[in-house]
């Protein structure tokens, strides 16, 4: 990301993507207000920063389902989401496809 400023805020939820990120927040740390960097995030990451942040979160859920064998609860707990039914649905509207599912035709059943 070539905007310095907003990519401060991307380096904040890529070292912790469970945060419960709020658009102030991710503002403050860019030491911007918080229309000026909604505005500047979607231009440099093509994407509002909370759209941004789900889709970074659901990579690294899809990540773990690939590749470990434990419960869809511990990928659901370690990108934020406290329920799996919230995480499922979140996943499918993202990915396309459920969890488990996703796991089966990655060839990683639990």
């Amino acid at each position: 990301m070539a905007d310095e400023r907003p990519a401060l805020a991307l380096r904040l939820m890529h070292a912790d993507p469970g945060r419960a990120w709020r658009p102030e927040e991710l503002a403050t740390a860019a030491s911007m207000a918080r229309t000026t960097f909604a505005v500047r995030f979607r231009a440099a990451a093509g994407v509002p920063p909370l759209t941004y942040l789900e889709n970074w979160r659901m990579s690294l859920a899809a990540r773990a389902l690939r590749r470990d064998s434990i419960p869809v609860a511990a990928p659901a707990r370690s990108v934020g989401y406290t329920s799996e039914s919230a995480f499922g649905n979140a996943f499918k509207r993202n990915v396309g496809v459920a969890p488990r599912r996703y796991r089966e035709a990655a060839g990683n059943l639990p």
